[in-house]
């Protein structure tokens, strides 16, 4: 465990603190957050992990200008549902990535968990790319994901970084309900004709 890993992981839990409240604000806290871990996850030769950190800053910018102008008329952007053609889509480009992602990794690297490395992070993409768009199953999907991560951590002996995976698993609880609060409450609002 180390200092640069420890303020890492907090800028981290401040991000995804502040996503779950729908805070623009959590976007350049990511992009600090993610950029720390594109050191931490190298030092561990968790090389997919590391080249998602660096995907996660374009997608922490991306976000960023969504959240305040993707919405209707360039304005903010509401929480909405995934639907079910965007679903398959999306599973289909998890699976597909995953699969290229491990194969590469596994053959010309000295990765430490390629393929296991290689799902979580085709997986965070999608995950990503879904909470950047504001739809809200990206909170299932970050469960998901949270739970791998944080046997995957310990496994690596990154202990600092598997608890904070416990905090983001909480966090995308808590971001679930949050944002169908949000959701429900804007469906219930009835549409001017």
């Amino acid at each position: 465990m180390n200092r640069f890993e420890i303020i890492a992981a907090l800028f981290g839990v401040v991000s995804v603190f502040l996503s779950v409240r729908q805070n623009i604000w959590s976007w350049p806290t990511a992009i600090v957050n993610v950029a720390m871990y594109i050191v931490v996850f190298y030092r561990s030769r968790l090389y997919s992990d590391t080249g998602l950190q660096v995907v996660y800053v374009v997608l922490n910018f991306y976000g960023w200008y969504q959240w305040l102008y993707g919405g209707k008329n360039r304005t903010e952007l509401p929480v909405t549902r995934t639907n079910p053609r965007l679903a398959v889509i999306l599973v289909a480009i998890g699976a597909v990535s995953t699969a290229v992602l491990g194969t590469f990794v596994s053959h010309n690297t000295n990765a430490a968990l390629p393929y296991m490395d290689a799902l979580t992070t085709s997986t965070s993409l999608v995950a990503q790319w879904m909470m950047t768009r504001k739809l809200i199953e990206n909170w299932i999907i970050w469960v998901a994901v949270d739970v791998v991560y944080i046997g995957m951590y310990v496994y690596k002996d990154l202990y600092v970084t598997s608890l904070l995976y416990a905090v983001f698993l909480i966090l995308s609880v808590m971001g679930y309900r949050e944002w169908k609060r949000s959701l429900v409450t804007r469906e219930a609002v009835p549409v001017p004709a």
